[in-house]
């Protein structure tokens, strides 16, 4: 019998859930078992809100387990990680993205149009709180921390104390907890996180046969408009909790495939929303996310940017998998 991979995983729920789909499409794909190896995160032990916790919280733990050898491959949410490479470690597949939208779960089936000014609503993502803000909704906007199961909880539990809570709907998908959406809220309204949805396949470089082994699961498409997202994240020089959006998708165009990518730059507030967009092919994926994040600047995205970088270490950090 082949010994199993071991794939590294946060212990969430949706942690287990996605590192579970991805050993079992590997093992279909090529008849190699895997194993799942719980690795605890610091952002696993601490309540602070995400904005305040350290660059790499949900990521670097996995990541030290991969140069030490106690695990083959990890499995991030692709959005955790930070945009500059990690020595000696290669994203060997990039599988087919879930939805990327966010999500809206409010109380009495609501949508967000339907939210009576002054209701509760709950996220974890200073992008989220920006957008609601610029809205212009007057809603209360509240940072919120937990795995999906508490956040929803806070809504539709019995000591439910929010009206509404934003969450990515991927994490829904994965956990099947699609039934408890009240509305996939459009990108016009809310802009994804860059590479919301996107799961990112791990595991060290040199070690060919596994990278390319995991090959198999890479989804070219997906990878193309990831790329296309973080690149712009990395010219902007902003962690993934900072208040930036990108979303890009394929279409076909007059001469072929095309990436059309739309970013955005919100203040926390919601008073200043930069928003552009810019085309281009799959081959150019960075150069197109790189030339829209240059014209974001022009427009003055980094005074918005630097005032969270002035509020200290603890505001660009890498937030939750929801």
């Amino acid at each position: 019998m082949k010994v199993p991979l071991r794939l590294g995983t946060r212990g969430s729920a949706l942690a287990m859930a996605q590192s579970g789909q991805v050993a079992a499409a590997l093992t279909a794909a090529t008849g190699t078992p895997v194993e799942l190896v719980e690795v605890v995160t610091t952002g696993d032990r601490s309540a602070a809100p995400v904005h305040q916790l350290g660059v790499g919280v949900f990521v670097s733990a996995l990541r030290d387990a991969l140069a030490a050898g106690t695990i083959d491959f990890a499995v991030h949410s692709y959005k955790d990680l930070p945009t500059a490479a990690a020595p000696g470690l290669y994203v060997a597949a990039v599988p087919a993205r879930q939805d990327p939208r966010d999500a809206l779960v409010a109380t009495g089936g609501r949508t967000l149009a339907e939210l009576p000014p002054g209701a509760r609503v709950g996220t974890g993502a200073l992008r989220r709180i920006a957008q609601l803000h610029a809205l212009g909704l007057q809603l209360e906007v509240e940072p919120i921390r937990g795995n999906v199961g508490t956040r929803l909880a806070r809504v539709l539990g019995p000591e439910a104390d929010l009206d509404a809570v934003v969450l990515a709907r991927a994490g829904l998908a994965r956990l099947d907890r699609t039934d408890t959406i009240t509305e996939t809220l459009d990108p016009m309204l809310m802009l994804p996180a860059p590479a919301q949805g996107a799961l990112a396949v791990e595991c060290r470089s040199d070690d060919s046969a596994l990278v390319e082994l995991l090959a198999v699961l890479d989804h070219a498409p997906s990878r193309a408009t990831v790329v296309a997202e973080r690149a712009l994240l990395a010219t902007l020089e902003a962690g993934c909790s900072a208040p930036v959006a990108a979303y890009a998708e394929l279409a076909e165009g007059d001469v072929g495939e095309e990436i059309y990518l739309r970013g955005a730059v919100i203040s926390p507030d919601g008073t200043r929303d930069l928003r552009l967009s810019r085309t281009g092919t799959p081959a150019d994926a960075v150069e197109i996310g790189k030339a829209l994040a240059t014209d974001l600047l022009d427009l003055g995205a980094d005074s918005i940017l630097g005032q969270q970088r002035n509020l200290g270490p603890g505001t660009q950090q890498f937030g939750s998998t929801v």
